[in-house]
């Protein structure tokens, strides 16, 4: 089950039941104690039953607490190398934090989402939206506040090698211009959370108007996921305490990246001359 497991955990909380809610609140005071513990003794622990347990593991999700104890295992590990990387025992910011724990937090945040999203990447599914996009007539983003940075930023990029690819923030024109895709145009719509009304709309209009449709969203099975035909997913956290998108920023932009280099290497040498002409053109010689 490739989730982080804490944050599921945290999620599933307000859906437990009263003797689930005893494990979950002893779990999460000590992840440790899933890799420490036979199901036996964690029971034991908790003041509960072996049934409920392995119930538990399951309303997370999993097959069995043997499958929960190797994904607790996982994120143990995790942060243990977070720690030794960065020597915090939390990476969660705090209003008291100094800038120097403030900047190693933020590292810790930003590089474990671009890690965690590289290693859960469905390569089979950036293969074929990469091969689309290379013979795309035309590509459309559709992104909303922090999305649209990342939107305008791929968009960017396909510009750059020739690509008639257009973006805006501005939801009315995004939409208009999802009427007037055709088959074999390509949509990418994109949201962390998968929720925004705006994209999910935009999307839908592109799907319907012929275009293969694209959710680039870190929520599996979101509004965004149902409506788009393909999904690629990020693997971010993002801290409680901020002021912004940081870590669902980087890590759609990592995921991007590989896209974006899928695509140049399906066009070869064909994007040279138009990298050539827009370096040109940037640089004025």
């Amino acid at each position: 089950m490739d989730v982080d497991v804490i944050a599921a955990l945290r999620g599933a909380l307000p859906g437990l039941s009263a003797a689930e809610t005893k494990v979950a609140e002893r779990i999460l005071a000590d992840p440790t104690l899933v890799v420490d513990l036979a199901i036996t003794d964690l029971a034991r622990l908790c003041g509960t039953s072996l049934s409920t347990v392995a119930r538990f593991a399951q309303t997370l999700g999993f097959s069995g607490y043997r499958e929960l104890r190797v994904e607790f295992a996982r994120a143990v590990a995790v942060a243990q190398a977070e720690h030794e990387r960065f020597g915090l025992d939390d990476t969660l910011i705090d209003l008291r934090d100094d800038i120097e724990t403030v900047a190693a937090k933020i590292g810790a945040h930003e590089i474990g989402a671009i890690e965690q999203t590289v290693l859960a990447v469905d390569f089979a599914m950036v293969e074929h939206v990469a091969a689309a996009i290379a013979r795309a007539p035309r590509i459309q983003l559709f992104g909303h506040g922090a999305s649209s940075l990342t939107a305008q930023d791929m968009q960017f990029k396909l510009a750059r090698i020739g690509y008639a690819a257009t973006h805006s923030g501005d939801p009315h024109v995004a939409v208009a211009g999802a009427a007037l895709l055709v088959e074999g145009d390509v949509a990418i719509a994109i949201s962390h959370s998968g929720e925004t009304a705006e994209t999910r709309r935009s999307a839908e209009v592109a799907r319907a108007a012929g275009a293969l449709t694209v959710a680039l969203t870190n929520a599996p099975n979101s509004p965004l996921d149902r409506v788009c035909e393909v999904a690629l997913h990020t693997k971010a956290k993002e801290a409680p305490l901020r002021m912004a998108a940081m870590s669902s920023r980087i890590a759609q932009l990592a995921l991007l990246d590989v896209l974006f280099v899928r695509v140049v290497q399906h066009r070869g040498e064909s994007v040279n001359e138009p990298l050539r002409a827009t370096r040109r053109a940037v640089i004025g010689r």
